[in-house]
């Protein structure tokens, strides 16, 4: 729905532009109008009657107007020729942009060819090429798609871990190499979303689909400003690794924790050095389970926020 809204704009600008002759045409003859009002206007102001009276205006100044009124005539024609490349500009963006476009829809499906392949390293390299596609996307629409399919990969199920017994050693390191490309896909989130928005590269701004999502492995958000969009750990399970949120700025969008599982010492909210701030973004922890994130409670203070809302096994108890 978007893509195709968004190709009906480019297409209503485009035709919108080809309406330019005709007001180049209409322009033209205004200018040229108006330089022949401005010239008979000076003339009556200056009460001339014939050319060869000279009491009232001689040659020169007569001369002078005709200069004037060709001025006007050209500082018109310099006016059609700026918009004419105005027009011109627009088009070459307009059909740079449907290039660009083209090349990052033929990207895009090499991507999830390799992303739904049988072998791990191909997946790898699917997951490395969708967010260099992120990273490249020439608006913000077809990088929100390339995240949207990263997110999607993490919520498929996959085969739990057979163990070490030596009849399943080839299932077992299926499952660690599958467990590589899921890692590698958290820590490109994570890394990506500390970069500062201004960057070109950051995903900031955007959504993140995690939930359900199981996080096994580290991911650094210290930092990282959550400031716009919707990033959402709803039914998350945190079971091993480390989240850090040291740092962090909430102050704006939504950031939802609603069901997720913490297990102790996986998820901070303050470390060695800052801790996170709270300052009107929505952050909640609905129907959460587990210990509280380090430094969460001591972060938001007493009373908490109306904006935030944590399961009641995590308040403190009211004397």
């Amino acid at each position: 729905m978007t893509s195709r809204r968004r190709s009906r704009s480019l297409n209503e600008r485009e035709l919108r532009l080809w309406r330019v002759g005709r007001t180049l045409g209409l322009t033209f003859a205004a200018a040229v109008l108006v330089a022949g009002g401005v010239f008979y206007g000076l003339v009556v102001l200056l009460d001339f009657q014939e050319i060869d009276t000279t009491a009232k205006l001689d040659a020169k100044t007569l001369f002078d107007l005709v200069k004037l009124s060709f001025g006007v005539v050209a500082g018109a024609g310099a006016l059609v020729a700026l918009v004419v490349a105005y027009r011109r500009q627009c088009v070459d963006e307009a059909g740079a942009h449907r290039e660009a476009t083209r090349l990052h829809t033929e990207r895009f499906s090499q991507a999830v060819d390799k992303l739904g392949s049988d072998s791990p390293a191909v997946r790898l390299g699917g997951v490395h090429a969708l967010a260099g596609l992120a990273d490249d996307a020439p608006d913000n629409n077809l990088r929100q798609t390339c995240i949207d399919v990263l997110c999607a990969y993490l919520q498929l199920p996959y085969t739990p871990d057979p163990g070490n017994d030596p009849t399943h050693q080839d299932e077992h390191h299926h499952y660690l190499a599958l467990r590589k490309v899921r890692h590698t896909i958290l820590r490109l989130i994570s890394d990506h979303y500390q970069r500062p928005r201004e960057t070109h590269r950051s995903w900031q701004g955007c959504d993140f689909d995690l939930d359900g999502v199981t996080i096994d492995c580290d991911m650094d958000f210290s930092g990282a400003t959550f400031s716009d969009g919707l990033v959402s750990f709803g039914g998350a399970t945190f079971s091993d690794g480390l989240v850090s949120f040291g740092g962090a700025t909430f102050s704006g969008g939504m950031v939802f924790f609603g069901g997720a599982a913490f297990s102790s010492e996986t998820v901070y909210f303050d470390d060695l050095t800052d801790r996170a701030t709270f300052s009107g973004a929505r952050v909640s922890f609905r129907n959460a389970s587990g210990s509280a994130p380090n430094g969460l409670l001591a972060t938001v203070g007493t009373p908490v926020p109306a904006e935030i809302h944590f399961p009641s096994i995590w308040l403190p108890p009211v004397p």
